[in-house]
């Protein structure tokens, strides 16, 4: 049997942000468009780092004392992030999940975003598999 790749359930419809845009506007946006992370491109559309609401939490708490939004994207977002390609298996790709605390991970060609792949997506596959 041939194991599903991760281009075939990879979600291509996601926000995308750059480092500078405001932390508050990202923040919206993710909730604005149920997405639970953000890839962060440069200007030349390559990864840059990856967004997620947990990282926007500290300064939405931040704003809900102090009435202040600070920083952009590029203070909040994470830098080193690991992620997959489009013909990775499925499989070491719930391997991945097993082994770190992430939600979501980006789906990269080279250094270009193709989209996001969700735990929730992989394991809803491979419970159709079994």
């Amino acid at each position: 049997m041939t194991m599903k790749r991760v281009k075939s359930i990879m979600r291509t419809k996601v926000p995308f942000l750059t480092p500078d845009t405001p932390i508050r506007r990202a923040a919206a946006l993710l909730v604005e468009s149920r997405a639970a992370a953000a890839p962060v491109v440069d200007d030349d559309d390559r990864m840059a780092g990856l967004l997620t609401q947990k990282d926007c939490f500290r300064s939405a708490l931040h704003a809900s004392y102090y009435r202040e939004w600070k920083g952009n994207v590029s203070d909040h977002m994470t830098r080193e992030v690991i992620s997959v390609e489009p013909d990775d298996e499925l499989i070491l790709v719930a391997e991945m999940f097993m082994s770190h605390p992430h939600r979501v991970f980006p789906v990269l060609d080279t250094k270009q975003v193709l989209g996001l792949v969700h735990r929730s997506d992989v394991l809803a596959e491979l419970i159709h598999l079994g």
